[in-house]
């Protein structure tokens, strides 16, 4: 021992995890209990600091096995990233059927009131690649496996119900267009650029989804607050073989939330993992997610009367045409015990469905059910990708398919083939899937229905369903957009899409960039123009009224009132909210009281974009420290801008002053303890949008 170990004073030290430095130097790093370090094949590893080399100072020699093993593996750790949907964040949970829906599926999921489904869900955005930005204004994605008893099932969704093209041939265009131009390898994870303004004018069924991608659907506040959406039309099939045609819908418990674009940008500056540590610190916290799962159920007689093709993913249909049927809860209540096994590794494919679900012609959905396996096959590097954990069903399953790179379900003895006559393996059962028999007849034509033609007319339905806040919105957004844009003649061809949209939104976007209205884009098919508003289709006409989910923070100093901060805290743990604490050092602050309290975040770390609504909470002496800080003004300034509430001590006043927040209705000052119900009531408003026309003048 004293031979292997020669600094070592105890030879009980050797059962002890060691660590050795460059100099040969050796260290107890844990406890004699720790299992042995042992390579990929269970070797046990003698020393994990060095590789083998002729001499202290020699060349490294090719034997080494362990070095060659372990480089090998690093320097194939990353595989392919998704193409889209790239960046990601996902947790597990459970479905949980409400009613027996037996009368319109034969899905084993939907028979049973109360049942428990284990589930996994991927968010994600679109265009950007894995290291970017969580803020970015794109598309989320809202990807939900369901392990049911009959197979996996997943409903491969976006936060969007409507998609910028409507047939899949079109996609690899899109994309390319979308992501960073080819030349250059900018700009990452946003779409103000020539390339993909380009394709969305040169595209005019892109249009509804264009005024959704500018709506602040595309900047949601988080993960929790946003709907998820199947997008396309699928079949319900019952156990007698009816057909009932279903669009799936998530909606959240906390309901719907969004950011304005400018605190997005301060976010994503501010914590690029906004949206992952949200969901995360949710979880972590207990405060678990949920949505419910809603159909909208119709059938041939009301696809026919319908304005619009039910097989053309670029258009929706109004929930006050077809009411939304609750009929579940999603419940995310782990978070992931490995990131790249779990969240990098799972595999959605919108072809997994159970008996009782089928598709239909969406030649969009038929495009993606073909596409699906190539890119499992590109990233994951093998077939048997399903054989990974998250992607394996939870019930028994039984299949004949072998060998392939990586496999280790493979059958056993000598029948790998069905039928055989040996009576052993798997075989067909009366149970399971059918596919429903839809008639269908035609010419063999490359061409999409006739009311694929209306680009425009559910563009204006969404447009005029808005709020005035969410269309000026919009407008700002567009004009952003298309500033970003080098070629006159591209924004030119956007803007005269916007003219068969709506008139008055054209001319706001032509005024913003400092150009002539031009001419409407000659429609297909002429739009229809008094569609009735849709209020549904809003964020704001939806909110929630409750400020249960969300964050206050509050800015302290040595000094602050501990009365007034502790009604503050209760008023928020009352409403369901959280609170963090933002100090001039993260080590803490004392209180009025004289007791010390840690802070969560130091104030150059804390800006107030990270929160629904913040107080500021300050001695005397602290209102005149801050008062010089920066960040401190800018920490009030922000959240003024962009419209949150703010609740003040008397003493902040100078901060609130030299940040230039004149105070208006949603701007409170705290007498006292008293008043911190009152303030918390008033943030379950989310924000004062009545301020928003005077900070934003332009």
């Amino acid at each position: 021992m004293a031979d292997k170990y020669p600094d070592l004073k105890s030879a009980k030290l050797a059962d002890a995890a060691i660590h050795r430095g460059p100099g040969g130097e050796t260290h107890q790093v844990a406890a004699a209990d720790a299992p042995a370090l042992t390579s990929r094949q269970g070797i046990p590893i003698s020393d994990n600091q060095n590789s083998l080399k002729i001499g202290r100072r020699g060349p490294t020699l090719m034997e080494d096995f362990l070095f060659r093993e372990k480089i090998f593996h690093f320097d194939h750790e990353r595989i392919p990233e998704r193409v889209v949907h790239a960046r990601g964040f996902g947790a597990h949970g459970f479905f949980e059927t409400y009613e027996s829906l037996s009368d319109i599926t034969a899905a084993d999921i939907f028979q049973r009131a109360g049942e428990r489904t284990p589930a996994f869900v991927r968010f994600s955005t679109v265009a950007g690649n894995k290291g970017s930005a969580d803020l970015a204004r794109d598309v989320r994605g809202f990807a939900v496996k369901l392990y049911t008893k009959e197979g996996n099932w997943d409903i491969v969704g976006n936060n969007i119900p409507v998609f910028f093209i409507q047939d899949a041939i079109k996609f690899p265009d899109l994309i390319h267009a979308a992501k960073q131009e080819p030349d250059r390898g900018f700009p990452q994870a946003q779409t103000a650029h020539d390339n993909f303004w380009d394709f969305i004018s040169l595209m005019p069924e892109s249009i509804n989804m264009a005024l959704w991608i500018m709506s602040d659907r595309t900047i949601p506040r988080s993960f929790r607050f946003m709907e998820g959406f199947g997008v396309h039309t699928f079949r319900l099939i019952n156990a007698e073989g009816k057909s009932t045609y279903v669009k799936f819908h998530w909606k959240p418990k906390l309901g719907m939330q969004s950011v304005v674009w400018n605190e997005a940008v301060k976010v994503n500056g501010a914590d690029p993992d906004f949206h992952r540590r949200d969901l995360w610190d949710a979880i972590q916290a207990g405060d678990y997610p949920e949505w419910e799962l809603g159909l909208q159920l119709f059938d041939d007689a009301f696809a026919d009367e319908f304005e619009f093709d039910i097989l053309d993913a670029t258009k929706i249909i109004p929930e006050e045409r077809v009411p939304i049927r609750r009929v579940g809860r999603l419940v995310l209540d782990r978070t992931v015990d490995n990131f790249f096994a779990e969240t990098e590794q799972v595999a959605f494919h919108t072809a997994n469905i159970v008996p009782g679900i089928d598709f239909t012609n969406d030649p969009l959905l038929q495009g993606r059910n073909f596409s699906y396996l190539d890119t499992q096959l590109k990233r994951l590097g093998t077939t048997n990708f399903t054989d990974l954990p998250i992607n394996a069903p939870k019930c028994p399953f039984h299949s004949f398919t072998q060998d392939g790179h990586m496999a280790f379900n493979n059958p056993r003895g000598r029948v790998n083939y069905e039928p055989n006559s040996w009576g052993t393996g798997p075989r067909e059962t009366p149970k399971g899937f059918r596919s429903f028999p839809a008639e269908d007849t035609g010419e063999k034509r490359r061409a999409r229905g006739e009311l694929f033609a209306d680009h425009y007319s559910q563009a204006r339905q969404f447009y005029v369903s808005q709020s005035e806040t969410e269309q000026t919105h919009i407008k700002d957004a567009f004009v952003f957009e298309l500033s970003k844009v080098e070629t006159p003649q591209i924004r030119a061809r956007v803007v005269s899409h916007l003219v068969n949209v709506d008139k008055t939104l054209a001319q706001l976007v032509a005024d913003g960039l400092g150009m002539k209205l031009p001419a409407a884009a000659e429609p297909a098919r002429k739009p229809i123009t008094d569609l009735p508003p849709s209020p549904a289709l809003s964020i704001i006409k939806n909110a929630p009224g409750s400020f249960k989910g969300r964050k206050l923070g509050i800015l302290v100093s040595d000094g602050a009132d501990a009365k007034l901060l502790a009604a503050l805290e209760a008023a928020a743990k009352q409403h369901g909210a959280m609170v963090e604490l933002i100090a001039p050092k993260v080590g803490g602050f004392t209180a009025s009281d004289g007791k010390l309290r840690p802070a969560k975040q130091k104030v150059n770390g804390g800006p107030s974009v990270l929160y629904d609504a913040v107080a500021v909470l300050l001695s005397e002496d602290g209102a005149l420290q801050l008062q010089q800080e920066a960040t401190a003004r800018d920490f009030v300034a922000d959240a003024f801008a962009h419209a949150k509430f703010i609740a003040t001590s008397k003493e902040a006043a100078p901060l609130l002053e030299k940040a230039g927040v004149e105070p208006d209705g949603g701007v409170m000052s705290l007498g006292g303890a008293k008043d911190a119900e009152r303030f918390l009531e008033l943030c379950t408003q989310l924000r004062f949008w009545e301020r928003e026309p005077k900070v934003h003048a332009v």
